[in-house]
């Protein structure tokens, strides 16, 4: 590695800094922010030589939404490029390594700036319409290692156990019956009845080239530019897909209160809208809508997942630190609500199509 700092920051001496990532994905090796001097860049090395579970075992499918090696294929390639104009860019590619060992390292800037999760609305508004641009202009991409079926196979990789949305007793539990909100079980019960439907709703809109890895983490206010950071995810997906993602995001790792969904949605949304229409796009507004309302349907693992970790201690994202449990899953809860209405939403627009 001092090697590789010499070539990208030049000398030795470097300061190492683990950052906050997924720990549990078998594609990550680590990231850290190494610093020499005034210099900086951020290392992220991509592996299939990690040992994780079933659910986050990398693939060496091209096609497949844990490809080991596609962030490294899309910095190649220069695919966030195709973006050019729009005010949404990837980190610059400093340098990629192929190393002995058969792990890749992925050496891109540092971007400075105030990360998203730090925003408020009307930032995210701003990404919103910037994203609009980016994906109005640019449409679909294709190349051999970009993901497809996407939301399909990431929700089926989850093994969570859904019989406990039918369990009275867990739902019983102080945590569950104090936090969440009346009449949320029976919509989460009819959301996983009707899982297939809204995937094949998602399948059947228009599509685009998305990043699928959209949430305030992995986005930077980059002075006046927004960066977008892990593209391991990238690929083919429903345009209104990626707001769809980041939206609710905002909120189940504590970011945003919940009471803020309604709000921020008709930002973000209308955000998005706007810079598809500036772009140039001439389709169905409607069917956008869908597709953002539609992806709630992502989300049918998460209280499988909560109810049988209920009695447990409650980490963030990454587990570096503990949070609030009660905060937690009454937050989490109120977000769900939030997507039974998106769920109604995408319904009745589905039936009008």
């Amino acid at each position: 590695m001092e090697e590789e700092i010499s070539r990208v920051l030049g000398g030795a001496d470097a300061v190492v800094e683990p950052l906050t990532h997924n720990p549990m994905n078998a594609v990550t090796g680590g990231i850290w922010r190494v610093r020499r001097g005034s210099r900086s860049a951020v290392l992220k090395v991509l592996t299939r030589r990690k040992a994780a579970s079933e659910e986050w075992r990398h693939s060496e499918d091209p096609r497949h939404w844990n490809y080991w090696r596609r962030e490294a294929d899309v910095y190649a390639d220069g695919l966030p490029g195709l973006w050019a104009g729009s005010g949404v860019r990837a980190p610059k590619l400093l340098e990629l390594v192929e190393r002995e060992d058969g792990d890749l390292a992925l050496w891109t800037e540092d971007v400075p700036g105030k990360p998203g999760t730090a925003w408020d609305v009307d930032r995210h508004a701003l990404l919103g319409h910037r994203l609009g641009l980016a994906q109005g202009a640019a449409g679909e991409a294709d190349r051999p290692w970009l993901s497809r079926s996407f939301l399909r196979d990431y929700l089926g990789s989850k093994r969570v156990p859904y019989e406990l949305l039918e369990d009275a007793a867990v739902w019983r539990h102080p945590l569950i019956s104090e936090n969440f909100p009346p009449g949320l079980r029976g919509e989460l019960v009819r959301l996983h009845r009707d899982r297939e439907e809204f995937l094949e709703i998602m399948e059947s809109l228009p599509r685009a080239l998305c990043h699928l890895d959209l949430w305030p983490s992995n986005v930077i206010d980059g002075d006046g530019e927004i960066v977008l950071v892990d593209w391991a995810f990238a690929g083919d997906g429903a345009l209104g897909e990626d707001i769809g993602n980041h939206i609710p995001d905002s909120v189940f790792d504590l970011f945003l209160p919940a009471a803020r969904l309604p709000e921020l949605d008709a930002a973000v949304y209308g955000g998005y809208v706007r810079g598809l229409r500036e772009a140039g796009w001439r389709g169905d507004e409607r069917l956008v809508r869908l597709a953002v309302c539609a992806s709630a349907v992502k989300y049918d693992f998460l209280t499988p997942l909560m109810l049988a970790r209920v009695s447990e201690t409650q980490y963030d994202y990454g587990g570096g630190r503990t949070v609030d449990a009660a905060r937690r899953f009454r937050e989490r809860g109120a977000a769900l609500m939030f997507l039974a209405g998106w769920a109604d939403e995408a319904r009745r627009l589905a039936a009008a199509r």
